[in-house]
Formats: C-alpha cells, sequence, structure tokens
C-alpha cells in the first residue's frame, strides 16, 4: 500500500472513531464504559494520519526545491478500495442486534447459583427491572420475590414459532459477545406487534415456568404494552 493511502486510511479511520464517539452510534458496538478509550483511540489514529500527511508534503516540497523528483510514483487504484470498509463505518452505522440475533443465539439466562436469594423488590404496584435482573430471579431466586409483583420491562419483540418473545441483548465487553435474555409473552394480543418492536411492557411472571426445560425462559401475563422508541443504549450489561 502507498504512503499517501495509509495516511488517508489513518484519518478516516480516526476520524470515524471520534464520530460514533460522539454521537452515541458506538454503543451499538460496546459498552458505554469504553467511550473514553474510543475517543482517546481515534485522536491518536487521527493525530497520526494528520502528522504524517503535513510530513509528507513538507518532503515533496524540500524535494522540488532541491530539484529532486525522484521516489514520485502514482499510487495503486486498488490500494484505494482498502478505504471502502473505513467509510462504511464513517457513514454508515449498522442497527443493534434484534430479533435475528435471538433466534441464531441460544438464550440463556445469566450464570447465577442453581438457586439463589435476591433482595426483596421495592415497594410500588409497578416495580421497574431490567430483563437480566428479571430473567435471573425468574430462573434462580429461591424466595420467589416476584411472584405476585407487578414488573415492568423494557425490550425488543422476537417471534419464535409460535411464541412471542420479549428480549434484550446482553454484552459483556462489546456486540460481539452479545447473548439474549428473553420473557415469552402472553396476553393481550402479543402476536400483534411484529418483530424488532421497542415495548415498554408491565405484567407479573407465572411462578414455575423459567425452569431448565423452558431454557430458563419465563411467562410472563402482559397487563399493558406500550410501543416506545428504541433506547439509545440498547444492550444491558
Amino acid at each position: 500500500m502507498r504512503r499517501e493511502t495509509q495516511n488517508i486510511l489513518l484519518v478516516l479511520l480516526g476520524g470515524a472513531l471520534l464520530k460514533i464517539g460522539i454521537n452515541g452510534d458506538y454503543l451499538r458496538y460496546v459498552k458505554p464504559s469504553q467511550q473514553p478509550w474510543l475517543l482517546a483511540g481515534g485522536a491518536v489514529i487521527l493525530a497520526l494520519g494528520l502528522f504524517a500527511i503535513v510530513r509528507d508534503l513538507v518532503t515533496a516540497r524540500a524535494r522540488r526545491v532541491a530539484g529532486d523528483e525522484h521516489g514520485h510514483h502514482h499510487p495503486a487504484r486498488s490500494a484505494w478500495l482498502l478505504m471502502l470498509p473505513v467509510l462504511a463505518v464513517f457513514l454508515v452505522a449498522p442497527p443493534a442486534l434484534g430479533s435475528d440475533s435471538v433466534i441464531r443465539t441460544d438464550t440463556r439466562a445469566p450464570a447465577t447459583q442453581a438457586s439463589a436469594s435476591f433482595p426483596p423488590l421495592p415497594p410500588g404496584n409497578v416495580v421497574p427491572l431490567t430483563m437480566t435482573d428479571f430473567v435471573s430471579r425468574a430462573g434462580w431466586d429461591g424466595t420467589g420475590s416476584l411472584n405476585g409483583r407487578t414488573v415492568e420491562l423494557t425490550g425488543f419483540v422476537t417471534h419464535n414459532g409460535n411464541s412471542v418473545l420479549l428480549a434484550r441483548m446482553v454484552i459483556t465487553c462489546c456486540a460481539a459477545d452479545a447473548f439474549p435474555v428473553t420473557v415469552r409473552l402472553t396476553g393481550l394480543r402479543a402476536a400483534a406487534y411484529p418483530n424488532d418492536t421497542w415495548l415498554e411492557v408491565t405484567g407479573q411472571v407465572v411462578p414455575g415456568t423459567a425452569t431448565r426445560a423452558t431454557n430458563y425462559t419465563a411467562d410472563f401475563t402482559l397487563a399493558s404494552a406500550h410501543p416506545v422508541p428504541a433506547p439509545k443504549d440498547p444492550y444491558e450489561s
């Protein structure tokens, strides 16, 4: 690859990292805690690319002044094709993982003991919970803290055969290690919502449905369901 192409690639890559780090698109790739490292890496790469371009321009100008034109070559056109993936990251933000990823990935509950104790839910008629907390309690809480309690969950719809699931992707570090946590929606015409519709739902767990036989996917009896915009951070961690 010619030096000119390398320099421009560095500038584009650094600019792309800064762009997604500033506008929030980085949340489709990594956890929020990674933003400072992403911004720092993008700034360093951009600075290196700009420094190399300025250095080459100064060197070329000095050679022209000295009457030395040796070393000038036309860059290979094929090398410029390597910029396409970088331009794609710079110009197009891919969507967050959704229902297709849920179907392709084995659903599993977060790793816990066979039976664990969870703190009691706070008081209130409706208790907001993350999907991760709800799935953990439904499958592993020996005290039955969810039983009889109305909770509020936010996730996206996934149709899997005759089942309608509310899902959320969980990441440990980045989207590459994402896995889904799900509950099975029952009642209130849950099947009417298409795939990848984000819902805010309230309802109650059906006790005893989150077992090894159901892959720890509990039944959730809907009391209400409202479409909502996708959250800025689509993943749980």
